[in-house]
């Protein structure tokens, strides 16, 4: 019997942003950025990999690290940060590494003979004549890589970062952000057969109007329909156009996924969203014809330690998806089985009772102590750190969808420091209480139960603290 996977689906103490899963043989694998808990910057840590069969993806393995930073010449003291990267299979049978080191303002590219190895560098980007990409003035800006190897075996790289200004400053050159680019590599993977053009601009004709690109280019093919997916100036939200070319006629079709489920249902309001914000990346996933979105989500009340999550689309045409819903089951196809013992790190949905908002932003970070987050123990890295949601103060709530249950009757929540009550129900705003379990202040974690009086059937549930201080809340169990 395959085990429940949740969202995060990697381990509590993993931090890969910026996923994107490729379909290697009989295996899924998922290149991301590295985060390091609690670090002060974005993709501290060296690229890693992680892996798992495509017909179980509850079982996720991790590969080690595939490529190091300081392997980069222009990078030996291992200063510059690796950011998104991705990954193609080359017409030689080789796999091809894509990265960008931070805002160098370069593409690096490292080349290894099977999809998780050791990656070795292997070049830059650049022109025909030689020169780097990002090296000559008025370059577009070389940012976030996609690339598609397609069908007929040509090779389309997609790069792209929105400033508010015109253009950015580095290696001496000035350089262009207009937008999203596209530019045709030759077999050698690493040469421009051309100049990069601007596709998805950032403003102006042509622009996708209240979904303007902003970064995170990641490239699927559909049958005969390209489907680019980019992170829009909102920044939460993942989107995509599609064409039936590689390089131009791309259509806006609207928003595969947001961290809060903002314009899902017509919600725009960034303080209503589910979740908290920050920026996002991620790409699709196509196994058997189930589509999937793989994305991240923001921990420890900053953007510098985010977490993989992926959710399954519906597709309702060649190349045109449904905008999914954030859940805590992902990848599990289906609900969670709703009995047993489930982490709080699983919530999809958290708030405090004035909202949600980004860390980031003014109405949350001039009253960061008042917001719950998710967190955890321990250092970076270390398997045996345990992750849960910090600061539940009163009102605050936190919510996971979904569970099939059946015969429920009784509920463990397992909470340290505060005291009131843990409200439990079916719907977010609580009009109808399916239970109540009253804590005690403890420094140290305890257990206490209540009961439930719940339908049978697929549901989400939320938990909402009530009472004086704050709680942390590390998992609940439901019992028959």
């Amino acid at each position: 019997m395959q085990r429940e996977v949740f969202n995060p689906y990697l381990p509590s103490w993993e931090y890969i942003p910026d996923g994107e899963p490729h379909v290697f043989g009989d295996r899924v694998y998922v290149y991301g950025s590295h985060d390091r808990f609690n670090a002060p910057v974005f993709c501290v840590n060296d690229y890693v990999c992680w892996s798992a069969p495509v017909s179980d993806l509850t079982d996720w393995r991790y590969e080690g690290v595939i490529y190091r930073k300081n392997q980069d010449p222009k990078n030996r003291l291992g200063l510059r940060l690796l950011f998104a990267p991705d990954v193609a299979l080359g017409s030689d049978g080789r796999y091809y590494l894509y990265y960008a080191f931070d805002f160098m303002g370069i593409i690096g590219v490292a080349v290894c003979d099977t999809p998780a190895g050791n990656y070795q560098f292997y070049g830059y980007i650049h022109y025909e004549d030689g020169c780097i990409w990002g090296r000559k003035k008025g370059d577009q800006f070389p940012f976030d890589p996609a690339v598609l190897v397609d069908d007929d075996g040509r090779v389309w790289l997609y790069s792209g970062f929105y400033t508010s200004v015109p253009a950015i400053v580095t290696g001496g050159k000035k350089l262009r952000n207009d937008g999203g680019t596209v530019v045709e590599l030759s077999s050698d993977m690493v040469t421009m057969t051309g100049k990069p053009r601007v596709i998805f601009p950032k403003s102006g004709q042509g622009a996708y109007r209240e979904h303007e690109f902003f970064e995170a280019s990641s490239i699927r093919k559909d049958g005969d329909t390209y489907v680019f997916v980019y992170s829009s100036r909102h920044n939460h939200e993942l989107c995509y156009a599609t064409s039936r070319y590689p390089d131009h006629d791309f259509t806006f079709r609207g928003t595969l996924v947001s961290q809060g489920d903002l314009f899902l249902n017509g919600n725009k309001d960034e303080k209503k969203a589910v979740n908290y914000l920050g920026n996002t990346h991620g790409g699709m996933l196509n196994i058997s014809d189930s589509w999937y979105i793989f994305y991240h989500r923001q921990t420890n009340q900053h953007s510098y330690s985010r977490q993989a999550c992926a959710e399954k689309l519906v597709r309702t045409g060649e190349g045109c998806f449904k905008q999914a819903e954030v859940t805590s089951c992902g990848l599990n196809n289906g609900a969670l089985k709703g009995e047993g013992w489930y982490e709080a790190r699983i919530a999809c949905n958290l708030w405090s009772k004035d909202g949600t908002g980004r860390y980031d932003g003014k109405n949350v970070r001039r009253n960061l102590k008042q917001h719950p987050y998710f967190t955890q123990t321990g250092k970076d890295r270390e398997s045996d750190g345990d992750q849960y949601i910090a600061n539940m103060r009163d009102g605050a709530t936190a919510g996971f969808k979904y569970f099939n249950i059946s015969g429920i009757h009784s509920v463990i929540v397992k909470c340290r420091g505060g005291q009131g009550i843990m409200e439990i129900s079916t719907s977010s705003d609580f009009e109808k209480i399916a239970g109540e379990v009253r804590l005690e202040d403890s420094a140290q974690y305890t257990e206490a139960e209540g009961k439930l009086d719940l339908m049978d059937g697929i549901q989400p549930l939320y938990f909402r603290y009530r009472g004086n201080g704050s709680v942390d809340f590390h998992s609940f169990c439901l019992k028959k």
